[in-house]
């Protein structure tokens, strides 16, 4: 006795279950490649915001850091500007005060019958045009101004005949240097003799 068996409809159930299966298996796989593609993009378009917030935040610091070097440019100026101020202050209050001594010098050191007719000073040269009533008075007058602290020695130039009707005597031309430090040095006995 022989038995027949049909193998065909269970081949085509396991056929169609393993289609299925296969279906499944690749449906499965496509969403996951998606959802792992997506994953991905997401990943690197998180990324790339990411960056571009750095980039974003370095290109404000560096403007800022542009402007502050501008601006710390523009204090450099200002302060080179204040510095030249400050010295043309301090040249002009030197000179003041050296005007100021020069005078004071020349005052004390007049002998009566002197005629002071120019007086010129050029940086620490000072040169003068007198008249003088005679030759002794001329003398005196160069001994007078050697001795002032604040004047080094005198150099007569030139001694004449004072010219014009009016003029009776000697005209006399002489140059002198004024010393510069005399002013801290007298400055400074005042302040040891208020010491005291």
């Amino acid at each position: 006795m022989s038995v027949i068996i049909n193998l065909l409809p269970w081949r085509e159930v396991r056929r169609e279950r393993r289609t299925r299966h296969i279906q499944l298996l690749l449906v499965s796989m496509l969403i996951l490649g998606i959802g792992l593609g997506f994953g991905v993009a997401r990943y690197y378009q998180s990324a790339f915001e990411a960056q571009e917030a750095r980039n974003q935040y370095i290109l404000q610091q560096t403007e800022q850091l542009d402007k502050d070097i501008s601006d710390v440019r523009r204090y450099e100026e200002q302060v080179a500007q204040i510095n030249e101020q400050l010295a043309l202050f301090q040249s002009l209050q030197h000179e003041r005060v050296q005007t100021v001594q020069l005078f004071n010098a020349v005052a004390q050191s007049m002998v009566p019958g002197i005629v002071y007719q120019h007086l010129e000073r050029s940086g620490e040269t000072i040169s003068v045009t007198a008249r003088a009533g005679t030759d002794r008075q001329v003398s005196e007058q160069l001994r007078r101004i050697a001795l002032a602290p604040a004047l080094g020695v005198p150099a007569l130039s030139e001694v004449e005949n004072a010219a014009g009707e009016e003029a009776a005597g000697r005209q006399f031309r002489f140059v002198v240097e004024q010393r510069g430090n005399a002013v801290s040095t007298e400055n400074s006995a005042e302040g040891q003799a208020d010491d005291v």
